[in-house]
């Protein structure tokens, strides 16, 4: 159990790691206000039929195509991490001035115990062999 819990976690770590020095591109596609095609790793394909359109004709009610004017494209640029740091670093918590004096302390304060003085409470071991007559009170007269 140990053992896969430690594989798990060092995969997901690894994939932690590739997808935080990774970076990669999306770009949008809009024809007026609509987005039209999207896409992450490549680039999009731009609109090709006249379906698309960012006017109406005031006199017939038709949509108009001015692909120019009309249609956008947005480039979304998500950087990874360039540079992975493997310097650990240590934090001092106590000055070493101090850690000498400290371990005097508490050795001091911790009671000395010899190895023969052992203190268990008086144990009697349970009976193996039980008298059945006087347990069930069945005496012969």
């Amino acid at each position: 159990m140990k053992k896969v819990f430690l594989n798990t976690f060092s995969f997901l770590m690894a994939i932690l790691v590739l997808f935080s020095t990774m970076s990669f591109t999306v770009e949008k596609h809009f024809c007026g206000k609509s987005l039209v095609g999207h896409a992450v790793f490549s680039s999009v394909k731009k609109c090709k039929s006249e379906t698309h359109s960012c006017g109406v004709d005031s006199m017939m009610g038709h949509m108009k195509m001015d692909k120019e004017a009309c249609c956008s494209d947005e480039t979304d640029r998500i950087e990874g991490q360039d540079e992975l740091n493997f310097a650990s670093t240590s934090f001092d918590f106590i000055p070493q001035t101090f850690i000498i004096p400290l371990s005097f302390i508490i050795v001091d304060l911790l009671p000395e115990l010899s190895p023969e003085v052992i203190n268990y409470p008086p144990y009697q071991p349970p009976q193996l062999v039980y008298d059945i007559q006087v347990l069930c009170q069945v005496f012969t007269i």
